[in-house]
């Protein structure tokens, strides 16, 4: 498992020679409109996966060890590596995500849940701390009525993230319960919105090969206030992005750090394609839906939701290094 830091540490490690001539292409560089109506990116579970995911939670659990703790060899899923190294190219050298139906989230306790899913998830890498806290398994939910602070991480509220990238090779989400309305997720291949911007505004692909500020959205007085973030890496072969258009605009909430005119035509150029609806790709995450995505090829948005009361919207996150 990876710390906080380590885990930021291998992802940030983006290899860098210089901002492309030439369109990215490749199959990571589709458009939504091209895939809205294809199958290609989303799997079903079958019984036979289902109940070995099953048995390996029951043997999962038969051990001393912490879920935190546990190994590929405290989750035995043979019958399933097949798919997992499916899952895996697909994050790797294809689309960038994938969609995976049917985890029975519903039939199994939330304990089961979790449990089944870091199991999962350290066959499909190593899972990475999401905070100074260590925490390994993230809850997705809206904490709102909570004492937060004022600049609270916008997944701890139920409020509309623009596209971002987390920070890890992929992401992973399972959904436990959605919402009452509302909170539909969008991806958007981030080789595609750049190769626009190169062949549209190229000096606005080349300020996004440069240096930008991203807001560290933590409280007022903490030792650190932002860092500073290379938004598109290209290392002459591959384009890897690291997205978020939140938190580049809020930096400027910091003294000294305001946006330079190209870099805020850059967000706003960028913004302007992904958000066309033949670009990107929108999916609504049911009980039971595992979305796992890049974030080195691929940039995800959520719209802002309301909760059921009785059954508010609850997604478990994994962290994933893809070593």
């Amino acid at each position: 498992m990876y710390s906080f830091g380590e885990q930021l540490r291998h992802y940030f490690e983006r290899p860098h020679t210089g901002c492309p001539r030439r369109p990215v292409a490749g199959r990571a560089a589709w458009l939504g409109a091209e895939l809205a109506d294809s199958r290609a990116w989303c799997e079903e579970l079958g019984p036979d996966q289902v109940a070995e995911l099953r048995a390996a939670v029951d043997h999962a659990r038969s051990t001393p060890r912490e879920t935190r703790e546990l190994t590929q060899q405290d989750f035995p899923l043979p019958g399933l590596g097949g798919a997992i190294r499916r899952w895996r190219s697909a994050l790797s050298d294809g689309l960038g995500f994938v969609l995976v139906r049917g985890f029975p989230v519903e039939q199994w306790s939330q304990a089961e849940a979790e449990l089944a899913f870091f199991g999962l998830g350290t066959h499909l890498g190593v899972p990475g701390a999401q905070n100074p806290d260590g925490d390994l398994l993230g809850h997705v939910r809206d904490l709102s009525a909570e004492a937060l602070h004022a600049d609270e991480r916008l997944y701890r509220t139920n409020r509309r993230i623009r596209f971002h990238c987390d920070a890890a090779d992929a992401v992973g989400l399972l959904c436990l319960r959605s919402s009452a309305q509302g909170g539909e997720s969008r991806l958007v291949s981030s080789a595609s919105v750049f190769d626009h911007l190169l062949a549209t505004r190229p000096e606005l692909a080349e300020r996004l090969c440069e240096t930008f500020l991203l807001d560290a959205r933590l409280p007022a007085g903490a030792a650190i206030a932002h860092t500073p973030v290379r938004p598109c890496c290209f290392d002459g072969e591959r384009l890897r992005s690291f997205i978020h258009l939140d938190y580049f605009r809020s930096v400027e909430r910091h003294p000294g750090a305001a946006l330079d005119p190209l870099a805020r035509a850059a967000l706003d150029a960028w913004e302007a394609f992904a958000e066309r609806p033949e670009v990107s790709l929108e999916m609504q995450l049911r009980p039971g839906d595992l979305q796992l995505v890049s974030n080195h090829s691929v940039v995800h948005a959520r719209s802002a939701y309301a909760d059921d009361p009785a059954a508010p919207r609850h997604l478990l996150r994994l962290w994933l290094s893809l070593v």
